[in-house]
C-alpha cells in the first residue's frame, strides 16, 4: 500500500485584487494548514482595550436621545440631546449639536446650539458657531469663528464671592 500523494494539478488560491495598470503589489502570503509562510508578517495584535469609544454621526444622519458611554463625540450631521458627557467632542463643518454636553475638550467647525461646558480647551474654528452658553478653562477663536450668547471662564479656584453691599445710613 502506497501512500504517496497522486498526481494532479496543484491547488489554486483565489485571486486578489487587480491593481492599478503600472502598480506592483506584493504576492499575498498563503496559508496551507494553519502554517504561516515563511518571510509573512506577523499576524496583526489586537486593538488594545484602551482605545477611545468614539460616535460618528455621518453626514446627512440626525440622531435625537441620550448618548452614554461615548468618550469621543463626532458631529458630522445632526445630534439633539438633553445632556451627554463625554471626554471629547468634535463638530465638524457640516455637523449641528442642539442640547447640553459635558467634555474634557471640544473643537467645534459648525454649529453647537445650546450648553457646552469643557473643563479643558474650547476650540471654536473660522466656521464654527457657539450659540448659547459657553463654558471651558481655556478657550481659543479663530478669525471668523462666532460666540452669540454668554461666556463663561472656568478657574482652577472658585471665584470670589462678592461682598454684600453695605446698607446706606438714612438722612435724619
Amino acid at each position: 500500500m502506497s501512500l504517496a500523494p497522486k498526481p494532479g494539478p496543484a491547488p489554486t488560491l483565489p485571486a486578489g485584487p487587480t491593481p492599478p495598470s503600472g502598480t506592483a503589489i506584493p504576492p499575498r502570503p498563503t496559508q496551507l494548514g494553519g502554517a504561516t509562510p515563511v518571510g509573512a508578517p506577523p499576524a496583526p495584535t489586537p486593538r488594545p482595550a484602551t482605545d477611545r469609544r468614539t460616535l460618528v454621526v455621518g453626514r446627512g444622519i440626525s440622531l435625537q436621545g441620550t448618548v452614554s458611554e461615548a468618550e469621543r463625540l463626532v458631529v458630522e450631521g445632526t445630534v439633539e440631546s438633553q445632556m451627554i458627557q463625554a471626554t471629547e467632542l468634535s463638530i465638524s463643518e457640516t455637523g449641528v449639536f442642539k442640547g447640553e454636553v459635558q467634555v474634557e475638550d471640544a473643537e467645534i467647525a459648525g454649529v453647537f446650539d445650546g450648553t457646552i461646558t469643557a473643563r479643558g480647551a474650547l476650540v471654536i474654528r473660522a466656521t464654527g458657531q457657539v450659540i448659547g452658553v459657553a463654558r471651558c478653562r481655556r478657550l481659543s477663536v479663530e478669525e471668523g469663528g462666532q460666540i452669540s450668547g454668554r461666556m463663561e471662564m472656568i478657574g482652577d479656584t472658585p471665584a470670589p464671592v462678592a461682598p454684600a453691599p453695605r446698607p446706606v445710613p438714612a438722612e435724619a
